[in-house]
Order: C-alpha cells, then sequence, then structure tokens
C-alpha cells in the first residue's frame, strides 16, 4: 500500500471515527411528492459509513420476493453502468468509470480512497460488450472498443450514438452485428474538462428520432468550483441528431443520471442525485417529469423554495421560479438507473410504473439505498411508496457490500436486465417459471 492511501485511510478513520451524526428520520418519511425535509446543517465532510466490498460468492445472487427468479446474464466485466437493449434482443454492456484526475482537494482524495474500499472504484473497461441469447446461453462479444468513459447510449435507425464523458458520438451499426470498427465521428460536444466532477452523461433519443436528450450534471456539489465551471451543466440538453446543436432543455437538476419517456403520458421523466453536505437527511434525490424551460433548484433552493444558504450570491429571482420535483426516493440513495416497465413477463404488481436503481449512499449512516425499487404510476404520476424488488447488494449489518445496481433495461421477453458495478455482473429478474 502506497504511503499516499495509508495516510488516507488514518485519516478517513479519525473523520469518520468523529462523525456521530447521522440520520433520524424514517427514510419512508422522505418519499413521495412532499417528503420531510428538517433543518440544514453545515459538515466540512458528512457523516459516513463505509461498508467493505466484498464480492458475490459461487452461486450468491441479490434476493427478490416470492414469485420472482434471478440469475446471473453475464459476469467478469469491466464496471459495467448502462444496458440498452437492441431491436434484435442483443444487449449492448456500457463498462465505464470516471476519466483519471489528481485530486485537488482533500474532500475528494477521501471520496477516492471511500469509492476503492466499497467497490465504486473500480476500473472501467471504456467499452461496450454485446450479449446475445443463444438459446439459453449467453454469448460475450467486445463490440465497441476505446471510448472515452461511456454511460449512455441509443440506437436511431442504423447509427448508434455513444455518450461519452465529453462528447456524443455516432457509428454506423449493421443489425445482427457483434462487432463496430468504423471510428465513428463526433456529433456534438458535451460538458468535460480538467474537472468533470459528475462524468456521467444520460443518453435518451426522441421518439421521431430527430433529438437526443442528454443528462448532464453539476461540477461541484454547490459551486464551489466556480459558477464559471458550471456552463451547460446541472441540466438536460437537447440535441438535433441533423446538425449536432444543442440546447439547454431544462435547468437546476443537479445530476440527472437517467432519462425515460414516460409510456402514458409521453412525457420526459429524469432521476437526480441531489446536493450533499447538510446533513444525513438532505436533500431527498428524486424522480421528476422535465419540462421545456423548466429550472429545478440547483444550486440555488432544493426541493422547490427551500434556500441553500451556502450559495453565493444568492438569486432569489430564480429561486420563485424553482420547480418542485414530483417525487423523492429519499436522502443519498443515488438513483442512478430508471426503467418505465412496459412488459409482462413480470407479475401485474409491477406493470404500470417504473423501477429504479439505488447505487447506495456513503455520505450518510445508517446506509441508505443499495436495492432496485419499483414505483407505481398512475395517470402519469407516481403514486405510493417505492416497493423494495431486488435487494441484498448490502450485508444486513451493513459491513459488506457485495453489487451496486446501475443500468437498468427491459428485454424482448420481458425480463429486468441490471448491471453492477461493483459485482461486475449483469443480473436478469423474472417471474418464476417463466424463461
Amino acid at each position: 500500500m502506497s504511503n499516499l492511501r495509508t495516510l488516507s485511510l488514518l485519516a478517513l478513520s479519525v473523520i469518520l471515527a468523529g462523525c456521530d451524526d447521522g440520520g433520524t428520520l424514517d427514510p419512508n418519511k422522505q418519499v413521495g411528492p412532499d417528503p420531510q425535509l428538517p433543518e440544514a446543517k453545515n459538515f466540512l465532510l458528512p457523516p459516513m459509513q463505509v461498508p467493505s466490498g466484498v464480492s458475490w460468492k459461487a452461486g450468491e445472487t441479490p434476493k427478490v420476493p416470492a414469485g420472482l427468479k434471478i440469475e446471473r446474464v453475464a459476469e467478469g466485466l469491466m464496471h459495467p453502468r448502462q444496458l440498452y437493449v437492441l431491436p434484435n434482443n442483443d444487449v449492448l454492456v456500457v463498462e465505464a468509470n470516471g476519466p483519471s484526475k489528481t485530486p485537488n482537494r482533500p474532500k475528494q482524495l477521501i471520496m477516492g480512497v471511500v469509492q476503492q474500499s466499497s467497490g465504486k472504484g473500480g476500473p472501467g473497461g471504456n467499452r461496450i460488450t454485446l450479449l446475445r441469447n443463444n438459446n439459453g446461453t449467453w454469448e460475450k462479444h467486445i463490440f465497441l472498443e476505446h471510448l472515452y468513459s461511456p454511460f449512455g447510449v441509443q440506437l436511431i435507425g442504423n447509427t448508434l450514438y455513444v455518450a461519452n464523458a465529453d462528447a456524443i458520438r455516432k457509428y454506423p451499426y449493421t443489425p445482427g452485428a457483434t462487432q463496430i470498427t468504423d471510428p465513428g465521428e463526433e456529433l456534438a460536444d458535451l460538458p468535460g474538462g480538467p474537472i468533470n466532477h459528475h462524468w456521467t452523461k444520460a443518453l435518451l433519443a426522441s421518439p421521431d428520432g430527430t433529438k437526443l436528450y442528454a443528462g448532464i450534471g453539476s461540477n461541484s456539489n454547490i459551486t464551489e468550483n466556480g459558477l464559471g465551471n458550471e456552463y451547460r451543466r446541472a441540466a438536460v440538453l437537447e440535441v438535433d441528431v441533423a446538425s449536432g446543436a444543442s440546447r439547454i432543455y431544462a435547468s437546476g437538476l443537479r445530476n440527472p443520471t437517467g432519462l425515460q419517456w414516460e409510456p402514458q403520458t409521453g412525457k420526459l421523466w429524469a432521476i437526480v442525485n441531489e446536493r450533499d453536505e447538510i446533513g444525513a437527511d438532505l436533500v431527498p434525490d428524486y424522480m421528476t417529469s422535465v419540462q421545456e424551460g423548466g429550472f429545478y433548484g440547483w444550486p440555488y433552493s432544493y426541493f422547490g423554495q427551500h434556500i441553500d444558504q451556502r450559495v453565493r450570491p444568492q438569486r432569489p429571482d430564480l429561486v420563485e421560479k424553482a420547480i418542485k420535483p414530483d417525487y423523492a426516493l429519499s436522502s443519498h440513495v443515488a438513483p442512478l438507473g430508471l426503467l418505465f416497465y412496459t412488459g409482462t413477463n413480470l407479475p401485474a404488481e409491477y406493470r404500470g410504473g417504473a423501477f429504479v436503481s439505488e447505487h447506495g449512499s456513503w455520505n450518510r449512516k445508517p446506509l441508505n439505498g443499495y436495492r432496485v425499487s419499483w414505483v407505481a404510476f398512475r395517470d402519469g404520476k407516481p403514486v405510493g411508496e417505492p416497493k423494495p424488488v431486488v435487494t441484498g447488494f448490502l450485508t444486513d449489518d451493513q459491513k459488506e457490500v457485495r453489487g451496486l445496481p446501475v443500468g437498468l433495461a427491459q428485454d424482448q421477453q420481458g425480463g429486468l436486465l441490471i448491471a453492477d458495478d461493483a459485482g461486475n455482473i449483469v443480473w436478469r429478474v423474472s417471474a418464476a417459471g417463466t424463461p
């Protein structure tokens, strides 16, 4: 172990020992349209609880409720983050982690140690792997290589679009192909740069294929890197497929990590990771419909007009316009995957709503998230409380983490696919007794 890592672990131990101000609210009180929001606190570093990353044992799987089964589709991947099902039912697995960079703040150094310890910092493949189901045996092919921290992927016609950490690139796709060797070309630049704090770039095509929507996270927690570094960030960008020109579609969304069309209303929805360092019970991450031209508060306020006093200068004019999100998911669950389920394989109780993958907290104790949840929808709006569906990524004593759910997809048989970026596995959930 290097001297730097040793010192980092010692510093982390001291910090963790002094962080006793954990969460006091029941996480279930912080879900839905009107979450409880306690008084904000001010921490140099938030309360932390860091589980140890431990590999899945042979034959071990996450837990699912009665009536469902879960199985491994592929393993031995390199930090699988996103999943995308092609028209022929091949599954693309985007393998990546953030761009390499030198920490420039003590907090970043400690966060790096936390991520490595819990399994969140594994090496990424900077590639896309293709999985093909051949009579129950899943073949694995290296589909596209030499990418730069990719995340979002979409197919429009015979063109594959990949959102790297700094640009959207496009590649010719031949139906049924198991590899792309064409170098591709850039369609549009995306906010990147040497900091690139939230590097993941979610991607979603419009139903008519003329636009791409990219989720761009902020370049800081709360503008500590300067407002100048937040240009076109904390936003959803709309990109014209024909020209590559882009515009800000909606703003004030700190880190929109997943985008989907709600099938009943056709509205754009996003999951959003909110800000840190004002308490274990603040601020709830959320899912929301995204209005064109809408402003959702970051950095000046949260969950509507709740002002963040840390930001300078204050902008009461923008706070007045801030749209309250539709549905809180509880604090620090780190949602990274969103899927509106439209299949019929899963039992009826999992239809007419959305699955959300909760990658899990490190900056909260007790820990929160580490599961795939189901949120029911009625008339195009979420209702009730989230229902845990896929659990067991975190041990009951919260000391060990086996895996971390990220991207979600639905295959043509109606199975739910889950990318596990700590276990380096793709899981498949289906109704018991079905293929």
